[in-house]
């Protein structure tokens, strides 16, 4: 298919990695080119002293402690809003270091303090691994709140990708485990169905980044079975919960040329029917992953979005 990429865009479209995992020999290479992927996005300094600190916290029942990555602003006064960040990658590839540059401007724009969670990767380590670790990271962070210098009743969770996928099964399962308490979710460009039955899922067979190829892998390997069965878990599949009453307020972004679309929208409407106060954005001219082009404009105002929304649903005030 052709596609009506955004102008500032199409340079690019060549030097952007190019990601297929038709296997895992091909998903181990993507590994280990992790590193050039983080090269390409545009190192960050702070405005502000951020304090940043490793260190794991407690795992999920007879599973390992959790790594995370802290950001804390050093000069904050009294307690702040904090978020539990979740990385993208398909679920299979990714770390605290891949967006650690974007995390750390989360972080300095906004003064809040940040939880990064770096979860066990499928396939070695499938559903449910991956959304418990994020939950134990969540049920941490809530605990811990006073000693990280997080207002609880400022809590929220955001992800991008599967990372978005991850903070919305989290989000399920907070609410069906009766807490922690949230008061805002994000979803970035979230990857939510394993159906795979969607209008944009079904035709975006060769869009950058992001494919229908690359999406059958993903969820192969998080599911540990063929994609689209009857008894998957709504926490590793979000869009399947019958039920999204009573979650928090929420911001979701789409872009236009993604597999991922129409799920992202579809669950949009279905929290907007379920009487959640619900933000839905779609990007023109933009693909999955198309914001590591920085300098574009489409790209300035995604992140500017995603700032603005953080702070609305978070309860920032003042600067940093």
């Amino acid at each position: 298919m052709s596609y009506n990429v955004d102008p500032e865009l199409l340079p690019w479209l060549d030097m952007l990695p190019l990601v297929a995992l038709p296997d895992y020999e091909a998903l181990q290479a993507a590994r280990g080119q992790q590193s050039q992927l983080s090269d390409l996005m545009p190192a960050y300094e702070p405005a502000n002293p951020i304090d940043i600190r490793d260190l794991t916290v407690p795992g999920p029942s007879d599973a390992p402690d959790v790594p995370v990555r802290v950001y804390s602003p050093a000069n904050r006064q009294g307690l702040v809003p904090g978020l539990v960040y979740v990385h993208g990658g398909g679920f299979v590839l990714g770390d605290l270091d891949t967006f650690h540059a974007h995390v750390l401007r989360l972080a300095d724009e906004l003064g809040i303090v940040i939880v990064s969670v770096d979860y066990r990767l499928a396939p070695e380590h499938p559903f449910p691994a991956p959304v418990e670790d994020c939950y134990a990271a969540l049920k941490w962070t809530a605990e811990k709140a006073g000693e990280l210098g997080i207002d609880p009743a400022r809590l929220g969770i955001g992800g991008e990708s599967a990372g978005g996928g991850l903070t919305a099964g989290t989000v399920l399962m907070a609410r069906d485990r009766g807490g922690p308490e949230l008061c805002f979710q994000f979803l970035g460009i979230p990857e939510l169905d394993d159906r795979l039955g969607t209008e944009s899922m079904t035709d975006y067979v060769d869009t950058p980044i992001w494919n229908r190829p690359n999406a059958v892998y993903s969820w192969t390997a998080y599911l540990g079975t063929e994609p689209g069965g009857d008894d998957v878990s709504p926490y590793a599949a979000p869009a399947r919960a019958a039920d999204l009453r009573g979650l928090p307020p929420t911001f979701v972004s789409t872009c236009q040329f993604d597999p991922l679309r129409d799920e992202g929208v579809e669950y949009a409407r279905r929290l907007a029917h379920a009487g959640v106060p619900v933000e839905l954005h779609l990007y023109p001219g933009t693909f999955h992953g198309s914001s590591m082009v920085a300098s574009a404009e489409i790209s300035a105002r995604m992140f500017a979005d995603e700032i603005a929304a953080l702070r609305r649903g978070l309860k920032v005030t003042g600067s940093p």
